[in-house]
């Protein structure tokens, strides 16, 4: 998604309801200049692109969401993890990157899909589970290889 997609699809993601081009366009021009015709094709674009669905409104649409931002972000965690020649040491550097917060809220994330009754002891074990597959953790094993291989 473009710089000027993500400007449009945060406020549809935001505001969580139907939106015209016309709301779009006042909030963005409070930030910059930008024609009715840009958000409308913007808009269009992001339709075509399956991000949202429309429905007509007279001689308008109503455009809508049709995932969340999280499902995005997601989408492109996998996208960029899927590229790499070695997925577990871009997994290290990505790990590395992270605030203590973000680490945190990983370690819940972990947590919420592993489910109530094996989150105790995968927290345990999360250490020795994580090298049980041989070849992922030689390349864990060291970081700067991480960055050759995930800095596309």
């Amino acid at each position: 998604m473009g710089e000027l997609e993500d400007s449009v699809m945060t406020r549809v993601w935001k505001w969580n309801r139907p939106v015209t081009v016309r709301e779009v366009l006042e909030d963005l021009q409070q930030e910059r200049s930008i024609a009715y015709t840009t958000v409308m094709t913007v808009l269009d674009n992001l339709h075509q692109k399956g991000w949202v669905r429309r429905e007509a409104e007279g001689r308008a649409y109503r455009y809508e969401a049709v995932s969340t931002r999280a499902a995005y972000a997601a989408a492109l965690m996998n996208d960029a993890w899927a590229q790499s020649d070695n997925p577990a040491a871009a997994l290290v550097a990505f790990f590395g990157m992270m605030s203590e917060e973000q680490r945190h809220a990983l370690r819940d994330a972990v947590r919420m899909v592993q489910g109530p009754e094996t989150a105790e002891p995968a927290t345990q074990g999360s250490a020795e589970s994580a090298g049980s597959t041989g070849s992922s953790r030689s390349g864990a094993e060291n970081p700067a290889s991480a960055t050759e291989g995930g800095g596309r």
